[in-house]
């Protein structure tokens, strides 16, 4: 091998190694990011049990008061909110969380499946627009016209926050 073969492989492993560690620590941010619930300013909820999340998300709560629906808005798959969500939340698969929704639609234990969102943005909109909506955003993109909520008595970047 020529000099400049060498020092030709060497960058080409030193640039390969590099985007390896960038991608790494990418990932470990990201994975350090909360995921925060939030609702409609008027819903009249401020702090719900992780169980209680539960319930709502599996569409077992449908209102929130008698005539204020729930409206699960639920971010398109592949998002991480959504892995998070299916995760630590409903505790399946995407195909299980498809298949879930598609039963109880079937049964007629409701009438709709969550409203897919598209991105955090959307989100953040349609919460404010909704009322009863509830959905999960990165906890960086809360905006100001939502209402955060709190799991467990947890906000998110508190010790002990679960949706992680």
């Amino acid at each position: 091998m020529t000099t400049h073969q060498k020092f030709a492989s060497r960058a080409l492993i030193t640039g390969c190694l590099s985007l390896c560690l960038l991608q790494s620590l990418i990932a470990q941010s990201a994975g350090d990011v909360d995921v925060a619930v939030v609702v409609h300013p008027d819903t009249p909820v401020s702090n719900l049990t992780l169980a209680e999340v539960r319930k709502v998300f599996l569409g077992d709560r449908q209102y929130w008061s008698t005539d204020v629906p729930v409206v699960l808005l639920i971010r398109a798959p592949v998002a991480r909110e959504r892995n998070v969500v299916l995760k630590v939340i409903y505790q399946m698969s995407e195909s299980q969380f498809k298949q879930y929704w598609i039963a109880k639609i079937f049964r007629a234990e409701t009438a709709t499946a969550p409203k897919v969102v598209y991105s955090n943005d959307m989100a953040n909109e349609l919460v404010t627009a909704i009322p009863g909506a509830i959905a999960f955003i990165d906890a960086r993109d809360v905006r100001p016209g939502t209402k955060l909520i709190r799991v467990d008595g947890r906000l998110p970047k508190e010790q002990g926050y679960p949706l992680r």
